[in-house]
């Protein structure tokens, strides 16, 4: 009988435990992943403190925070395409192109800024549509298109800027807004701050958000319950060239008469801040909110490494660093999550 009912197959078979979770695992899944830069910059803070206290007095940091704005503007359009699969090596071109058109359009009066925003913003998107097209449709190598097209704006910036005067302004009333302060706190910050709670309530509470987010995490499964990918990945492209351009036009503002260089600093430290922000470099998941953490921990770090003389050059190495880290632990991240871990 006790054979009988064990071939019967009767007889429950005890479930197999879980598997237990490593700490990594745990820090891999939910919103854990996104503290990380967070609790790095407060590390950063702390060192400053008792190592360089002038770095963390309220004016240095007032002084700071507007410069941090405008890399969070560009990162979380960096961080968008990343989201989409992507890299977007034309930022500085973009950046660039926005501030020049401004300038040629408005002529530094006041009757012509709202028009010299618009055209600035549209040529953005001018160039954000043509790398999504490339991208999206034509399916080329986002790396190596957005660097060509970068190349081929950049190209044409410089022809167009020579036939403006070097001392170019922005109009007054922009230069009063990009200097202009609420709470002691710069225009720039509120700015980055709006688009921050924008993109975040756009990407987490919408329906296009979320599919987004499905496209971007595994294109062939959203193909294939009939999400529109080349769509997305082609927005991606554009909405990142809508925050290229709110970054150059804020900065251009702040400085009051930005040159052809407005956009350079901003070809690796976009990357840097997306992927130190735990944007996954598979696709699909980013937080602004942590990207733009990212961004003032990039930026506070400079500033320390100015003010005990470092020179610009070990900036750079430390941007390759952080980009180099952030890939790397944005891969862990994602190797965790599909394990289940």
């Amino acid at each position: 009988m006790a054979l009988a009912h064990h071939a019967t197959g009767s007889q429950k078979v005890p479930p197999m435990p879980a598997p237990k979770r490593t700490w990594f695992g745990v820090l891999a899944s939910g919103q854990f992943r996104y503290v990380a830069i967070w609790v790095a910059l407060a590390v950063l803070l702390g060192v400053g403190a008792v190592f360089l206290p002038r770095s963390v007095q309220l004016g240095t940091l007032l002084a700071v925070l507007p410069f941090a704005a405008f890399l969070a503007i560009a990162a979380m359009g960096q961080a968008i395409v990343v989201m989409g699969r992507g890299i977007d090596l034309s930022v500085p071109a973009i950046m660039t192109l926005s501030s020049t058109t401004l300038l040629a359009v408005s002529g530094g009066h006041d009757d012509r800024m709202i028009p010299a925003v618009i055209a600035a913003v549209a040529a953005a998107l001018a160039v954000g549509a043509i790398n999504g097209v490339l991208v999206a449709v034509f399916r080329l190598n986002s790396l190596i298109v957005t660097l060509a097209v970068g190349s081929i704006v950049s190209g044409l910036t410089l022809w167009y800027r020579q036939s403006l005067p070097a001392e170019a302004t922005v109009p007054p009333a922009l230069a009063d807004l990009g200097g202009s302060r609420f709470l002691e706190i710069n225009s720039s910050v509120w700015l980055a701050a709006v688009l921050v709670v924008g993109l975040t309530v756009l990407l987490r509470k919408t329906i296009v958000g979320r599919r987004f987010e499905a496209v971007g995490a595994n294109p062939m499964a959203a193909n294939a319950i009939g999400l529109p990918v080349a769509l997305y990945q082609w927005l991606s492209f554009v909405g990142a060239s809508f925050l290229y351009a709110m970054a150059g036009l804020a900065l251009s503002a702040f400085i009051r008469n930005p040159t052809l260089d407005v956009g350079a600093p901003y070809l690796l430290a976009p990357i840097a801040a997306a992927v130190l922000g735990a944007t996954a470099v598979s696709g699909g998941l980013g937080s602004m909110v942590s990207v733009t953490g990212a961004a003032i921990f990039l930026t506070q770090l400079g500033q320390m490494l100015k003010l005990v003389g470092l020179e610009t050059s070990f900036q750079m190495i430390i941007q390759g660093v952080a980009i180099a880290l952030g890939m790397w632990l944005s891969a862990m991240f994602d190797r965790s999550r599909r394990r289940g871990r």
